[in-house]
């Protein structure tokens, strides 16, 4: 049986990381990245999502991206500005696990074929922004500035058919608020593909990740839960765990 996991997300603005509400511009500061991943390598998780969301960041910054994963135990995934197969190559080269891709689908989703074809599936995320307007989920790319024209169900599919290994769904009216996921979303995602569905946008406590696991969520990607509370991924495991939840029992026994 497929084991859940629990995975904090780190968004980095090129100078510290931050964290905001609904993608908004007005991001609280959320500390060191190094200080930070360190902590969250100690406290139990199954993988990292690190994104950078500077947009200043066409040349990876090899020394940085090295200080990062030299950190970790746990697998990677970096993203954020990713738009070429050389910038791919390097992140893997400097330690990257798997590598998530956003505005890029919209803009040349033949990169999904290329990048599957030479890494392989298990090591190409999309991460997928969403929105509800009118009752409809639609699809935005450029750090949820710029809405798509491709309907939801047919970027889902399209994705996997050109490779993608794993889907991060967002919802952007969730992000930051702590209310839950928008388990519909997940509903949706998980019944149109067969690859691991990665809930984000909105975790605030553990009944969150329990609610998103029941709609078809695969893993639970969250960040203010664990920047602005005292809720740890080691107690949303033991949480999990009474619940029946199959997640990787590798939690420090408090």
């Amino acid at each position: 049986m497929l084991k859940v996991r629990i995975i904090p997300t780190m968004l980095w603005n090129g100078t510290t990381l931050v964290k905001g509400n609904k993608f908004e511009n007005d991001k609280r500061s959320a500390g060191s990245p190094l200080t930070t991943i360190k902590i969250y390598n100690s406290r139990d998780v199954d993988e990292i999502l690190f994104f950078d969301i500077s947009r200043n960041n066409e040349i990876i910054d090899k020394n940085f991206i090295l200080s990062i994963t030299d950190c970790v135990s746990v697998p990677i995934t970096i993203g954020g500005g990713i738009e070429k197969i050389s910038q791919m190559n390097e992140l893997f080269e400097y330690g990257a696990d798997k590598i998530a891709i956003n505005s890029i689908i919209f803009k040349n989703p033949n990169i999904i074929n290329e990048a599957s074809k030479k890494f392989g599936s298990q090591a190409i995320t999309a991460s997928i922004d969403v929105r509800k307007i009118n009752q409809k989920y639609e699809c935005f790319y450029d750090l949820g500035k710029t809405k798509s024209d491709k309907e939801l169900k047919n970027l889902l599919v399209e994705c996997v058919d050109r490779g993608v290994g794993e889907i991060v769904i967002n919802c952007i009216d969730h992000d930051g608020l702590m209310k839950g996921y928008d388990n519909e979303l997940i509903q949706l995602t998980s019944s149109l593909v067969n690859v691991p569905i990665v809930a984000s946008g909105g975790a605030g406590n553990y009944e969150h990740f329990y609610d998103a696991y029941k709609s078809g969520a695969d893993a639970f990607a969250a960040a203010s839960i664990y920047h602005f509370t005292e809720h740890t991924p080691a107690k949303a495991k033991k949480y999990l765990k009474k619940k029946g939840v199959p997640i990787r029992d590798n939690f420090t026994i408090e």
